[in-house]
């Protein structure tokens, strides 16, 4: 006992000395070393990557981008330090897949907006060939090439990525699923048969992607089977062969962890110039974000509310809006522009909206989906408030667009509604009434005339030129859901 007690004074009367005689800063701590490592790797690695920083690279159409091009961006972005994107040209689209929606200006515009990428590379061939992968290790000084775990095949058949995969240099992503280019042409191309906010007389093509049936077609249809009429399905065109008219129902699976990735996690800072837009932003496409960049320029941060697929149907029809409100939610968050998403907003911006958001300025650009279509011929056509008490509301067990015509019950004249049986549309001027008499209200010049509609319209008149496209691309899309998809971790 006597030794282990004097052993127990010496070790008390050592610690004592080596705390009085060793600096604070230099005494051995638990986690004092690992934490002196993890510091000296940390700021190594910053010095590093601003000397040399890792550069990765992602090519693609990016047609129609939408956020399934974003969340790829966004993963690519995770790989390296510097995003480079290569941009594919017209051309090279028409002689590969067939004729792009949006013109190459357009979608270097949809590109350089999202907030992941660095850099833009113009006019990029489609074939990555040796040469122009040793271009881009050389003169662009890229490290990696990212592309989705899809397979993306030559016109000859092989695989595009093939020589950076031998070269060791290639990195792959998971697919976003629930959304492609194809998937967004077929959803356009529905809303035309019964919406005359996009089109007076429904396109034929349309059916290939149909979301639900119009009574009066399946009527004309069946009128057309052998048997049914003395015409039996003959002479008619127009009409959509039996076995290529299914139903394509959205695939996106909404979760908050995607939210999550999307956002900015930024606060407006004490004193911020707060500036608000609101709308559909439906289909995002370089209006948008040509408007949000006039709107942001107005301050300091840019809050933007999305409203909910239930006003834009009743503002537009059937149909409408192309894409669901989750949807929507993260093209807009993918907007370098944009700081903050108010997921379905208001469509009347009120007093307690600007105080709860601290709003300084209420912004709105001159053009809108509706500038060019005025009220009467949309009553006239079945838009906004059908008659008989019907109005498009959303069909249930649907997580795709709005869609579906059921029976609103008949409202008395209470400022909703004027006695028969229908809600009146809510005007412009009833909307930002508010903001207009607190003084905090703007209307911004439309940078372009560019619409959702417009895009629609454009799909329609080169018919034959996406039906094949998309037919075959339709084709490789299941052919993946069925056979080929494996599980692959998201970044």
């Amino acid at each position: 006992i006597g030794v282990g007690l004097a052993a127990l004074l010496f070790n008390r009367k050592l610690k004592d000395t080596y705390e009085q005689c060793v600096p604070l800063q230099y005494q051995y701590r638990p986690g004092t070393i690992s934490g002196w490592l993890a510091n000296m790797l940390s700021r190594h690695s910053k010095t590093r990557r601003k000397q040399r920083p890792v550069r990765v690279y992602m090519d693609g159409c990016f047609d129609m981008m939408h956020y399934g091009h974003a969340n790829a961006l966004r993963q690519a972005k995770s790989l390296g330090d510097q995003l480079v994107v290569g941009l594919i040209p017209d051309s090279e689209i028409l002689r590969c897949k067939g004729p792009p929606v949006l013109n190459e200006d357009e979608r270097y515009a949809l590109v350089s907006s999202v907030k992941w990428v660095d850099e833009v590379i113009s006019g990029v061939p489609y074939d990555l060939s040796p040469e122009f992968i040793q271009e881009l290790f050389t003169k662009h000084k890229i490290d990696y090439i990212i592309h989705g775990d899809d397979p993306c095949l030559l016109p000859d058949g092989t695989d595009a990525y093939a020589h950076a995969k031998r070269l060791g240099r290639f990195c792959m992503i998971k697919r976003t699923e629930g959304v492609s280019t194809t998937d967004i042409v077929g959803r356009m191309l529905t809303c035309t048969r019964v919406n005359p906010f996009v089109q007076d007389q429904p396109h034929p093509l349309a059916q290939c992607f149909s979301l639900g049936e119009d009574q009066e077609e399946i009527q004309r249809r069946r009128s057309l089977e052998p048997g049914d009429g003395e015409h039996g399905n003959q002479g008619d065109g127009d009409v959509v062969p039996r076995e290529v008219q299914h139903t394509t129902l959205s695939r996106f699976l909404p979760t908050s962890r995607r939210l999550v990735q999307f956002s900015n996690s930024r606060v407006a800072p004490e004193g911020a110039r707060i500036v608000y837009i609101d709308g559909a932003f439906d289909a995002f496409h370089p209006g948008h974000v040509k408007i949000l960049e006039a709107a942001k320029a107005q301050g300091n941060f840019l809050l933007v509310g999305l409203h909910t697929d239930e006003d834009v149907q009743e503002r537009r029809g059937p149909h409408l809006p192309i894409m669901n409100l989750h949807e929507r939610s993260l093209s807009v968050l993918a907007c370098k522009y944009v700081d903050e998403v108010v997921i379905g907003s208001p469509t009347i911006i009120t007093q307690d909206l600007i105080t709860t958001f601290n709003i300084s300025l209420v912004v709105r650009g001159t053009m809108s989906e509706m500038s060019d279509y005025s009220q009467p011929q949309l009553q006239s056509h079945g838009h906004g408030s059908i008659g008989n008490g019907m109005h498009p509301v959303p069909s249930s067990g649907s997580n795709g667009p709005a869609l579906g015509m059921h029976r609103v019950p008949s409202s008395s004249s209470n400022g909703n509604g004027n006695g028969n049986g229908t809600r009146a549309p809510v005007t412009k001027e009833e909307r930002y009434a508010v903001p207009r008499a607190l003084g905090v209200y703007c209307e911004l010049p439309s940078p372009t005339d560019l619409s959702a509609r417009n895009i629609i319209q454009r799909i329609v008149s080169k018919r034959q030129a996406f039906e094949a496209r998309n037919e075959k691309k339709t084709k490789s899309e299941a052919t993946y859901y069925q056979a080929k998809k494996e599980y692959v971790q998201e970044l």
